[in-house]
Parts: C-alpha cells; sequence; structure tokens
C-alpha cells in the first residue's frame, strides 16, 4: 500500500525497506516502528533475501521520533521515555544488528536523532552529498539513544563524538566520510543506484560469510585480544564446512566466477 508507513520491495535477492511518512520526515511513531519490525523479520526469515537497503522517502532519511506524540501539557505528567526504548528502539537496533546479512543505509537526506543513529547501525552507510547527520538530542535536554553514545565515539573518536552530541550541529554528509563515520558520500541522483548496486553484489556473495563477519566484528567490541582469535577460529571452523566455501574455492581453481547460494552448513541452524 503506497500509503504504508513503510513500503516493502524485494527483487533479484535484496529487500528494499523505505520509511514512508516523508510529510513527517520519516519520524517514527508507533505505527512505523511495528512495520519497520515486520520488515527486518521477513529479511531474517526468508533465505531468499541476501542483503537490505534502508532509506527514506522525500527529503529526509529520517527526523528520529515524532514529537508530537511528546508534547506535554504544562500540568501533565511527563512521557516515561525508558518505556518507547525499551519496546520499540532498542529491539529495532539489536535487530538491525543481529540480522545475519548486510544491511546499507542509504540515507538520502537529513537524519536526527533516532534517525541518524539508526542509519549508523547498519553494515554501510551511502549517503547523498546534500544529507547531514543531527544528534538533535540536546537541542530538547536528551542525550543521544538508539546506541548513539556506544556508535559515535567508536566511528569518529570521543573529541568529535561528544561535539556532535553537546553542541547538535549537522555533519554533512561529505565531512562524515572524511571522518571515517559513513562509508561514502554520493552525488543526490546517484544513492539509489549505487545502494541497488552494492547490494546486488552482496546478493550474490557468500551470505553465510557475511553474517559471522558482522558477528565477529560486533564481538571484537567487547572482546579481548585472546577472546577474538579464539573466536575467529571457531567461526572459521564454521565458514569453512559451508558450501559457498567449497564453491569458492572450486571457482578460484577453475579460474571462472564462483556461483554462491548463502547457504550454512548442514549442522548449523541459525
Amino acid at each position: 500500500m503506497a500509503d504504508a508507513p513503510v513500503l516493502t520491495e524485494v527483487g533479484e535477492g535484496v529487500l528494499t525497506i523505505t520509511l514512508n511518512r516523508p510529510d513527517k520526515l520519516n519520524s517514527f511513531n508507533v505505527e512505523m516502528h511495528e512495520h519497520l519490525a515486520a520488515a527486518l523479520e521477513k529479511a531474517e526469515q526468508d533465505d531468499a533475501i541476501r542483503a537490505v537497503i534502508l532509506t527514506g522517502a522525500g527529503r529526509a532519511f529520517s527526523a528520529g521520533q515524532d514529537l508530537s506524540d511528546r508534547v506535554t501539557p504544562k500540568d501533565g505528567a511527563p512521557p516515561d521515555l525508558t518505556v518507547t526504548i525499551e519496546n520499540y528502539y532498542n529491539p529495532l537496533l539489536r535487530r538491525i544488528k543481529a540480522l545475519p546479512k548486510p544491511v546499507i543505509a542509504a540515507v538520502n537526506g537529513v537524519a536526527a536523532g533516532a534517525g541518524a543513529n539508526i542509519a549508523l547501525a547498519c553494515d554501510i552507510v551511502l549517503a547523498g552529498e546534500s544529507a547531514k547527520f543531527i544528534q538533535a538530542f540536546s537541542k530538547i535536554g536528551l542525550l543521544p539513544d538508539s546506541g548513539g553514545t556506544w556508535t559515535l565515539p567508536r566511528l569518529v573518536g570521543m573529541a568529535r563524538a561528544k561535539a556532535l552530541a553537546l553542541l547538535a550541529e549537522p555533519l554533512p554528509a561529505v565531512q562524515a566520510e572524511e571522518w571515517g563515520m559513513i562509508w561514502k558520500a554520493v552525488p543526490d541522483d546517484d544513492l539509489i543506484p549505487a545502494a541497488s548496486k552494492l547490494a546486488h553484489d552482496l546478493a550474490r556473495a557468500p551470505t553465510y560469510g557475511l553474517g559471522l563477519i558482522k558477528q565477529a566484528m560486533e564481538a571484537a567490541a567487547t572482546n579481548d585480544f585472546d577472546a577474538q582469535l579464539d573466536l575467529e577460529r571457531d567461526f572459521q571452523g564454521r565458514a569453512g564446512r559451508s558450501p559457498d566455501y567449497a564453491e569458492g574455492v572450486r571457482a578460484f581453481m577453475e579460474k571462472r566466477a564462483a556461483e554462491f547460494t548463502g547457504k550454512p552448513p548442514a549442522e548449523d541452524k541459525r
């Protein structure tokens, strides 16, 4: 349905998810959260989907939380923001991180507040050159959520992360690329074609191995070096038993393009 808060389209192994409240700059309400959760659940359960694109309709990726849901009368009780975070934002971020398939954010305009941090939680972030990332929380007396206080220092360093959070100044996409916060800034007209090509390339890749890469990179944030070496050993053992590894070796020896299926080893149940 064209008026649904989230649109989905599947083609050639790629699920494209479009946040679709353009009149509200794709800000989140409960209905959008529920539809996005359902789309990501489909991506997880459908083996035919091997890569995901997340983007926004209109002139924004997402302005974050819809503040019209947060207006409090002067004599009324303030909202309990822990409920929204615990029930919606935290599960969303965990779902993106845990999805055993690559997720590409195609940031087509402003990404503010939770919208910025949802984009940055994706595995690869492409942005149109006119896009901007804004940690807008401090403007209304809040702190970054949706993983922002964890993600930002790891991407850009503590000094830049603190300044972005405290000042809430827009960071242009080109500068975000220069800082290493995103993968690439591309001309606006090239954004969706570039994201589509990247997603289709990944959808033809050895999906099971890509999922292990995601898990290993996430684990490295808390593992010490010895624990990470052990994890790499164990994950490599699993990857080495996958049909894609056997196909990759055969294709290399036969000097041809590999035809990966993305299937896990027989004994591995995701």
